[in-house]
C-alpha cells in the first residue's frame, strides 16, 4: 500500500534518514520505534507530504506521493501534540476541519461518543487539558474514516480509561483492513494491537519484523522485553 525506496534526507551535515527502504500493507498495524531523534518523525512526515525526501521514493498504491495532494486524503494523523485556534470551541474545530476536507457523510463519530465529547463541544480549546486535547486530535484522525491512519505517540497523556477506548478503537479498525503506523516510547501499551515492528536508529531500519517472529527469534513473549534483548545483544556485539 505504501512504498519507501531509497528515502534520504539531510539537515545541513545530520543524516535524518539514511537509504531507508520499508513497505507497508493494508490491515497491518505497524510500531515505528527507536530512540529519540532516529528519523521517526522525518519519516511519518515525508509520508504526509510534510517534508520532502533529498533522495527516493515514496509510493501509494503504486503511484509516486510527489506533487500529489489527494492521497492524504486517505490518511488520517494524530500528532503527539495537536495545537488547535485558543479561543474555537471543540465543536468548532471538529466543523471547521469538516469543512476543509468537505465531507460531511460517512463520518466516524464513535470516538466522539465514547469519549464523551459532545457534552464539552462548547469548551474553547485554551481551557483544556492535554489529555482532552489528545482526545480531540483521536477523534478528528479517524472521524474520516481513513484507510491509513498514523498515530504520534497516540496514549501519552491519555487517562487510562480513554487510552483503552482508543486501544479498542485501533484493533477494531485493523480488523477492517486498515493500515495503522503507531510511533510510541510505551511498548507495554502496544503489545496486543502490534502486528510488525520497525526499529529505527541513526536514521536507518535496523529492523522490520512480523511480531511473532520476533518473539520467536528472542524467545521472549512480551514485545518490550524482545527489542530489549536484541538491543543488548547489539550493542554487545557493537563493543567487540
Amino acid at each position: 500500500m505504501i512504498q519507501l525506496k531509497n528515502i534520504t534526507k539531510k539537515f545541513g551535515k545530520l543524516t535524518v534518514l539514511d537509504q531507508v527502504n520499508l513497505h507497508f500493507k493494508s490491515g497491518e498495524c505497524i510500531a515505528l520505534i527507536g530512540p529519540n531523534g532516529c528519523g521517526k518523525t522525518t519519516l511519518i512526515k515525508s509520508i504526509l507530504g510534510m517534508v520532502l525526501p533529498d533522495s527516493g521514493h515514496i509510493e501509494y498504491r503504486e503511484e509516486s506521493i510527489f506533487n500529489q495532494h489527494q492521497y492524504r486524503n486517505n490518511i488520517g494523523y494524530m500528532p503527539q501534540i495537536g495545537r488547535y485556534p485558543d479561543h474555537m470551541t471543540i465543536g468548532q474545530i471538529i466543523e471547521m476541519i469538516k469543512q476543509v476536507r468537505n465531507q460531511w457523510t460517512n463520518l466516524d463519530q464513535e470516538l466522539i461518543e465514547a469519549f464523551g465529547l459532545e457534552k464539552m463541544f462548547d469548551k474553547p480549546m485554551r481551557t483544556l487539558s492535554g489529555g482532552t486535547t489528545q482526545k480531540v486530535s483521536a477523534v478528528l484522525a479517524f472521524l474520516f474514516d481513513p484507510e491509513i491512519l498514523i498515530l504520534d505517540e497516540p496514549t501519552a497523556g491519555l487517562d487510562p480509561l480513554a487510552s483503552e477506548i482508543l486501544k479498542e478503537k485501533i484493533i477494531k479498525e485493523k480488523q477492517r483492513g486498515k493500515l495503522i503506523l503507531i510511533t510510541s516510547h510505551l511498548l507495554n501499551e502496544l503489545d496486543d494491537l502490534i502486528t510488525e515492528i520497525i526499529f529505527m536508529q541513526d536514521g536507518c531500519v535496523q529492523f522490520h519484523e512480523k511480531n511473532s517472529a520476533l518473539k520467536q527469534r528472542t524467545g521472549e513473549e512480551k514485545i518490550s522485553k524482545a527489542i530489549a534483548k536484541i538491543l543488548k545483544q547489539n550493542q554487545h556485539e557493537s563493543n567487540h
